[in-house]
């Protein structure tokens, strides 16, 4: 869903840079409050995963395709405030270094793929929590939910941009019942990815998951042969599977290499849900060329190479280390800042097994 320059007019654009700048900017401070020992080491590999899995597009319908959008799985994992900071980091990379979404649209582009999925998925997903059992089960079918919503919202999001600030005269009725429903599709997939990786998480460091804080599992007691609440009783925290956050963090990075580098080769060539709404309709009449399509990297291709396998896969590897590194700078100066400032980490507990 990135978009590209010429789409959104040049005002329109502009009000959607402020926006985006503040979100920002509120997202670093409160990722102050989320970026504690666990998540600051966590929330650049996050970053450099949505990258890599992004580069996967998948086919949803007849010459269609899609891809993570990955504020749902950010937000779960490492925090709202930190899930749209991880989002942006990536829009930024791939705006800037592989021609990716438009230089002049970054703002639309933070704001509808970043803030949207990130809000809304996290407050869809902290609903479910509340009111599903206190399991781990529960964990990772409020990640689907939500993730599955958040995608037609910012499709939605998009539209409501566009029908304030689009470059051509298309009827908006048409644009968001095509928009929405290719990315509620899209949206499966999206909640499927991040299901399974939540999933994989909370099994080998639960700790881990800023979602699944606060969540404990009361002690029970049975009266009468049935199980309730002692009163008075004490949560007990679930023991943490005993493997270093070093050896997921290897594994993580790992993972995303070969996503970037190797499976990349084989996503599908359709145009995404967007890109084919705007054919469709005509959005796409005024569209602009890239100012960074002169870039060594543009398209996910390395310029020189002439082996698309290769150079495709090198591009995602340099897409990846680079997403990996500026992530993590700015995470550890976040949380360099909030140490500095005193605050205190929140005690942790998570859920018990299904």
């Amino acid at each position: 869903m990135h978009v590209p320059d010429g789409f959104i007019n040049a005002p329109v654009s502009a009000v959607a840079g402020v926006v985006a700048a503040g979100a920002v900017a509120v997202s670093l401070r409160g990722a102050r409050r989320e970026l504690d020992e666990r998540a600051a080491p966590l929330a650049g590999l996050v970053a450099a995963f949505i990258f890599a899995v992004q580069m996967l597009n998948f086919p949803v319908a007849a010459g269609t395709s899609g891809h993570l959008l990955g504020g749902a799985l950010a937000a779960i994992l490492v925090g709202p405030y930190t899930g749209v900071l991880c989002v942006s980091v990536v829009l930024l990379m791939q705006g800037i270094l592989f021609a990716d979404g438009g230089l002049t649209a970054l703002g639309v582009n933070i704001t509808v793929m970043a803030v949207v999925t990130s809000v809304v998925a996290y407050a869809v997903f902290r609903g479910l929590v509340k009111v599903l059992p206190k399991k781990r089960r529960s964990i990772t079918v409020s990640a689907f939910v939500a993730a599955l919503i958040s995608v037609p919202a910012a499709a939605a999001a998009f539209t409501l941009v566009y029908a304030i600030g689009g470059t051509t005269d298309v009827p908006i009725g048409s644009v968001l019942t095509a928009m929405v429903g290719v990315h509620t599709l899209i949206g499966i997939g999206e909640a499927a990815i991040t299901a399974a990786t939540v999933g994989a998480v909370i099994a080998v460091r639960p700790d881990l998951v800023y979602g699944a804080r606060g969540l404990t599992a009361p002690l029970k007691l049975r009266v009468n042969g049935e199980l309730v609440d002692a009163p008075n009783a004490e949560p007990i925290p679930v023991p943490v599977a005993a493997r270093s956050t070093r050896k997921l963090l290897l594994a993580g990075l790992g993972t995303s290499l070969l996503l970037a580098g190797v499976v990349s080769f084989y996503a599908s060539a359709d145009p995404d849900g967007l890109e084919k709404v705007a054919a469709d309709k005509g959005i796409d009449a005024k569209v602009e060329d890239h100012a960074a399509a002169d870039s060594p990297l543009a398209d996910y291709g390395v310029e020189g190479l002439t082996n698309a396998r290769i150079a495709g896969g090198l591009a995602g590897v340099i897409g990846v280390g680079v997403t990996v590194v500026a992530g993590t700078g700015i995470f550890w100066a976040v949380r360099k800042r909030r140490t500095g400032e005193g605050d205190a980490a929140s005690p942790t507990s998570v859920p018990e097994n299904a």
